[in-house]
């Protein structure tokens, strides 16, 4: 990389986004996360600015979506007209997005300690954490 320049995606004076913990036991994670997304649609933020990513089991959204097939499932996000769900294994693949919404709905901590620092750099205004307090702050300890 030349020097002065950004790393892809990541403009080189961009802060990082505004952290938002919302304690939640895994198996309530993907309900905050779905509240937390109704806040911001109710709020004005545009449906196309949120990403919902989830590291245990998918989202009914993404596991219909899927149902259709990958090409069809990832064009949703390539368009960003609608709030996107994702798993958090294919967070490499996600688009950044102004906001990233991270369900802890599993009890992986090795995925949540790799999914969280991707996220980060994913949200470009605001990352939002749903999940049990104490998972969320191993994998903060781990990089976030």
């Amino acid at each position: 990389m030349a020097p002065g320049s950004a790393p892809a995606g990541r403009p080189e004076n961009r802060s990082a986004p505004q952290l938002q913990l919302i304690p939640a036991p895994a198996g309530g994670a993907l309900d905050a996360a779905e509240e937390a997304v109704d806040l911001l649609l109710d709020s004005g933020r545009a449906p196309g600015d949120i990403l919902v990513l989830t590291t245990g089991e998918q989202h009914p959204w993404a596991t219909h979506e899927l149902s259709f097939g990958e090409a069809a499932y990832w064009a949703q996000q390539d368009a960003g007209d609608d709030v996107f769900f994702a798993d958090a294994s294919a967070v490499d693949r996600a688009k950044p997005r102004p906001v990233v919404v991270v369900a802890v709905n599993g009890d992986a901590d090795e995925t949540v300690a790799r999914a969280l620092p991707v996220a980060r750099d994913r949200a470009a205004a605001l990352l939002i954490v749903c999940g049990d307090p104490q998972t969320i702050n191993s994998a903060l300890g781990a990089g976030v």
